[in-house]
């Protein structure tokens, strides 16, 4: 072994010895309680059919784009689509990115500049914090969905503030105060960013649209490989932030673009979303279910997303473990993805489960624990 690489051998071994190791894996035949196809749009044969249909009449939405955006890469599709999305959320604008991850990583980097604050909720995505270390302004924490701290922080900041939150964490499974929050932003005169990640879809468009506060936030983004079964990002802003990211978003001036499938998936998704409304009430119908077993959550009651707090690894591996062996697909979330002693057990809900295998899942859960 190379000596150089001993470093990085003694961090593996000390995740190994802690049962924290992470490691691909093959997709295991099971009941999906794990994924984020909150819909089952990335199983749907109807969608898939749409899509097929799309290749067959224009085979050339599978060629590479070849370029970035700015040179080779840009094309009547991936525009149309944008001004489709930006209408749809009735916003200005929207920008395309092949995640949602290069879209955070955009939007941190680029927005804040070095007298500026960049303040966000402890429980803010990885892709947040990967931003801001790319920028150069001041990053601070506030507690989880804590307004009055949020606004203590605010009114010790001397130049502008940057708020990023998340309308739905993915690893809480509970809302952001966002009109509240709204509110603080307009007050101190900062810039509101909200993840929707795992709210649209679920909740029709996102909650920004849901309670119509386009006009209260500097930027949303929205990622399509979650409930709409697809992949890719759209930052929703107006046309002066769209500009700046065009002209200085490292992250978007310098990949090449995905290729027009993507974004063909992307409008074709939106237009399943439309037609399939009562996949949303099969959702919400299932979380009623889930709820219904009394098991302690911090999760919210309309949530696809609920933890089952498992403070302790080996218990929680235990725990998935026989899980597993009955046919049930979990995931479970050991530090440092989430605080010391808050490990726990993230069971996603999705339309096309049953209320048998719910009940079957919430009993060996309420056993073990």
């Amino acid at each position: 072994m190379l000596s150089n690489t001993l470093p990085f051998q003694e961090s593996l071994d000390k995740r190994r010895d802690k049962g924290t190791l992470r490691s691909l894996r093959l997709l295991s035949d099971g009941i999906d309680f794990y994924s984020n196809d909150y819909l089952g749009f990335a199983k749907s044969k109807d969608l898939q059919q749409l899509l097929l249909q799309k290749i067959i009449d224009n085979p050339q939405l599978l060629s590479g784009s070849t370029g970035s955006r700015l040179i080779s890469g840009n094309s009547d599709i991936a525009v149309s689509v944008e001004n489709e999305i930006a209408q749809k959320h009735h916003f200005e604008s929207a920008l395309l990115f092949p995640s949602g991850y290069n879209a955070n990583l955009a939007l941190f980097s680029t927005l804040p500049s070095r007298h500026d604050a960049i303040i966000v909720d402890e429980q803010i995505h990885r892709s947040v914090h990967d931003g801001c270390k790319l920028s150069n302004a001041k990053k601070l924490k506030f507690k989880h969905n804590d307004i009055e701290d949020l606004e203590n922080i605010l009114k010790r900041q001397k130049g502008h503030c940057y708020i990023a939150i998340e309308s739905l964490y993915s690893m809480e499974g509970d809302f952001a105060p966002v009109q509240e929050i709204a509110a603080l932003a307009s007050k101190y005169k900062s810039s509101l960013i909200v993840d929707e990640a795992h709210a649209f879809g679920v909740f029709g468009y996102g909650l920004i649209e849901k309670l119509q506060l386009q006009n209260h936030v500097s930027a949303a983004v929205v990622t399509y490989g979650k409930a709409l079964g697809a992949h890719g990002a759209a930052i929703l802003c107006n046309e002066t932030v769209k500009s700046y990211l065009i002209n200085f978003a490292s992250p978007f001036i310098y990949t090449t673009s995905a290729q027009d499938f993507q974004w063909m998936s992307i409008k074709t998704g939106y237009e399943f979303l439309d037609q399939n409304h009562e996949l949303a009430e099969k959702l919400q119908n299932n979380i009623k279910v889930f709820r219904s077993s009394k098991l302690q959550s911090p999760s919210a009651e309309t949530s696809p997303v609920q933890a089952i707090l498992i403070p302790d690894n080996h218990k929680l591996k235990e725990l998935q473990n026989i899980l597993s062996e009955e046919g049930f697909l979990t995931y479970a979330i050991y530090s440092p993805t989430v605080k010391e002693g808050s490990e726990r057990l993230r069971i996603c809900l999705h339309s096309f489960n049953t209320e048998e295998e719910i009940m079957k899942l919430t009993g060996i859960i309420k056993e073990f624990i």
